[in-house]
């Protein structure tokens, strides 16, 4: 008898599941970090689209590696026309972390690092800079040409922690403009990215 049902039948005999989204992702553009102090997207630049052709839009980051250690890699935004990534942002954060001797596991907030009506860098994932230190994961952009609503955002990443420790970090938050964001910011919140690939997809 099975356990599990998808529709009232088992799912063994399910032959295929829908997609995680409602449409379908296409790709617009990779962008690679080398001693990067930045890695901007800026709409209409380098056959970037940040506009109103989607509604939602994707980063990936891979191999994600900083300069500098015990460094967090994050994000900001701007409206069109500016350039000071100076937009306000409300976020929460938290982690599940597991220690590769094993001497503890566990799950937190980082209350001390999320914004109320912020400007700063909005961190996703805390990075050593060993040789095989690196942090993976995907921002998640919602509807940023609204010229209604707030911006709401969602970022999952897997890093390497400088004490040899695995973090899995939640944000969810969002950027408190009605104005549209066409410009997307990332750096490390001191020195430089010296190291990885970030790609943007339009989800229709």
């Amino acid at each position: 008898m099975s356990i599990i049902k998808l529709n009232n039948r088992g799912v063994r005999s399910v032959t295929s599941f829908g997609s995680a989204t409602s449409g379908s992702m296409a790709f617009i553009k990779k962008l690679t970090a080398s001693g990067s102090s930045t890695i901007d997207f800026v709409d209409g630049s380098n056959d970037v689209v940040l506009d109103d052709t989607y509604k939602e839009y994707l980063f990936t980051f891979k191999d994600i590696h900083p300069a500098t250690d015990n460094v967090f890699l994050g994000h900001q935004a701007d409206v069109d026309g500016q350039t000071t990534y100076g937009q306000t942002c409300t976020n929460t954060m938290f982690y599940a972390r597991h220690y590769e001797n094993d001497s503890l596991a566990n799950v937190s907030v980082y209350s001390s690092d999320d914004q109320a009506q912020g400007t700063a860098v909005n961190k996703m994932v805390q990075l050593g800079n060993d040789n095989d230190q690196a942090g993976a994961g995907y921002l998640h952009i919602f509807n940023p040409s609204s010229t209604t609503f707030v911006k709401h955002f969602i970022s999952r990443f897997n890093g390497a922690h400088p004490s040899d420790t695995t973090f899995e970090i939640y944000n969810a938050g969002y950027y408190n403009t009605t104005s549209a964001l066409n410009t997307f910011r990332f750096k490390m919140t001191s020195g430089n990215i010296d190291a990885g690939d970030i790609c943007l997809y339009g989800i229709n």
